[in-house]
């Protein structure tokens, strides 16, 4: 029963901040503005967390990845036209990434005022329409169906975005409705099996090619079935290499890993088996010369989509259902006929020398240092922390090009939901967005983590303001700015250069991040040689875990080599 306050009638936000409650959101992301003052005010009253940010597009991408994280749908409230469209970046972004999010904006949408050219005036219902899945309008008397519409749309699978128009008139006006108590089951999304005649004819695939090499792919879309996907690899010797956002899924330390040999564990596959990723650039669409030309892949996924895409070849043998179900029924049928299946699966002795010899040069790049007066670079300042780190009690945020696929390969994943980058759209500016929302679903993740944002300084400058938002909710966030004053790489500074004649790469020379930190109301260090990055991290380690406090360390890195920028994935390995 919704717990709403007694009579006849109420006021219109007061029974939609009574569903959302009843709905269990109690945080909700945004920023206010005239109409949604009053609305947000009185969600802080009914007890109902509101995290207002300093702009829509930083708190879209904190909502969406709260929604990943917990599980549930995340809520945003912004103003509407120039505030929806700045928050339509998290709206791109949780699309794309298939994570829960329910956007509510406030509307000047009035019949009377329509076409009249009124107050920030926007069709945001017709804007939004084609592009999330749901997207309803209040009135008077349908807030029950367009809040569950909204939600449930949301949680189902493939899970995605709602969008819902609230306009002003009915906030303003104090507009009151029928009090409408009733019966309301909070949906749960639905989980269906695999067609079971598909899951025989995968099991007797790889019986019969036993001789041939299998590769298991993670990607975040499975990053609810560790568990089982666990056992499923152990069970029978599958290899296994995660997405840059499956990274923990199952701990980077496994043996059966062999992230460090990726292109020619994807090279010499014969059949793959894709948990909850798909064939997107960042699995080179699933063709040559990445693969080989004769790859069967076995998608298993909830999302029609994800499964057919740029697989002709082996569509029908994609498995689509819910993945923990697909894992057991696909143990099942593996089991059935295992007396007459001689396995030979395990990482072979060509990945382990590959995987040894990558692991050693990864060492050496490490094991060089700062003397001479040289500035620090990205694999000794990685070196540094994780040696200081308690990587199973940390959350890991990266963003910026080489920062944060460097990142990759220095910070082991040890288990899931520890880690966000820029995922599927290799977003720049998510980083603090997501910091922030990794620190308040804490709750959710059962524990009270470190959270690390590590940013390149031209992915940090996409959302600086937010040190202040950290700051004032006390979120305790270290934040490292990786500075080499560039975009992917910096220049040497010279005076004799006008500056309208500098690559389009560079930033300022050393720029002071920290002091930006300081006057945002966080500790500040400037970084120039390890003992300087060993006493800051220290230090906000401990005014993190004790004060709750914010810190922002500006480390300063060599500007890199100049060479030719273009887009690397599809030529070298990233992971």
């Amino acid at each position: 029963m919704v717990d709403l306050p007694k009579g006849d009638t109420i006021e219109i936000t007061e029974y939609f901040i009574g569903l959302l409650k009843y709905y269990e959101i109690d945080t909700v992301f945004g920023i206010v503005g005239i109409p949604i003052v009053e609305l947000a005010n009185s969600m802080i009253t009914h007890g109902i967390k509101f995290i207002s940010c300093r702009n829509e597009q930083a708190a879209s991408y904190a909502a969406s990845a709260y929604g990943f994280l917990t599980g549930k749908p995340a809520v945003l409230l912004v103003v509407g036209g120039p505030g929806l469209i700045h928050a339509l970046a998290g709206v791109y972004n949780s699309t794309s990434n298939k994570w829960p999010l329910i956007v509510i904006a406030g509307s000047n949408h009035d019949e009377i005022q329509e076409n009249l050219g009124g107050f920030q005036d926007l069709d945001q219902v017709s804007l939004l329409k084609d592009k999330v899945k749901y997207c309803g309008r209040l009135n008077g008397s349908n807030i029950n169906s367009v809040w569950y519409n909204a939600y449930n749309s949301a949680i189902q699978p493939p899970t995605g975005v709602s969008y819902i128009d609230f306009p002003e008139h009915l906030i303003s006006n104090n507009v009151r409705v029928p009090n409408m108590k009733q019966n309301i089951s909070i949906p749960r999304a639905i989980k269906s099996s695999a067609d079971p005649l598909v899951t025989k004819e995968v099991a007797q695939l790889l019986r019969r090619n036993s001789d041939q090499n299998v590769l298991v792919i993670i990607g975040k879309g499975a990053v609810n079935y560790s568990k089982g996907l666990s056992a499923f690899i152990h069970k029978y010797q599958f290899p296994f290499l995660p997405t840059p956002m499956g990274k923990g899924i199952i701990s980077d330390m496994d043996p059966l890993n062999v992230s460090s040999a990726r292109s020619s564990a994807l090279s010499k596959s014969d059949i793959v088996l894709v948990f909850g990723a798909r064939l997107n650039w960042l699995l080179h669409f699933g063709k040559p010369p990445k693969w080989k030309s004769t790859v069967k892949f076995i998608l298993c996924d909830n999302d029609p989509h994800a499964i057919g895409n740029n697989n002709m070849q082996s569509i029908n043998y994609s498995l689509l259902g819910d993945i923990g179900l697909i894992i057991n029924e696909l143990t099942e049928e593996l089991d059935r006929v295992e007396n007459e299946w001689g396995r030979k699966y395990g990482v072979t002795k060509e990945l382990r020398s590959e995987i040894l010899k990558n692991q050693f040069k990864l060492q050496e790049k490490e094991s060089r240092s700062n003397t001479n007066g040289a500035l620090l670079n990205y694999h000794v300042v990685y070196r540094t922390l994780r040696e200081m780190l308690d990587l199973k009690n940390t959350f890991l945020v990266t963003e910026g090009a080489n920062t944060m696929d460097i990142a990759r390969i220095s910070f082991p994943s040890l288990k899931p939901k520890q880690r966000l980058d820029a995922g599927t759209n290799a977003t720049m500016g998510v980083g603090l967005g997501y910091g922030i929302a990794a620190r308040l679903s804490q709750d959710y993740m059962k524990s009270k983590p470190d959270i690390l944002v590590i940013q390149g300084d031209s992915a940090f400058g996409f959302s600086a303001i937010e040190i202040e938002t950290a700051v004032r909710f006390k979120l305790g966030l270290i934040i490292i700015v990786i500075n080499n004053s560039g975009i992917y790489h910096g220049t040497e500074q010279s005076k004799k250069i006008s500056p309208y004649s500098f690559p389009a790469t560079k930033l300022s020379q050393k720029c002071r991040y920290d002091l930006l930190g300081i006057g945002l109301g966080a500790h500040g260090y400037l970084v120039e040689n390890i003992k300087q990055l060993q006493t800051a991290f220290e230090r906000s380690l401990n005014s993190a875990r004790t004060s709750s406090e914010t810190s922002v360390i500006n480390v300063i890195i060599e500007p890199g080599k100049q060479r030719q920028i273009s887009f690397g994935w599809q030529n070298k390995s990233k992971l």
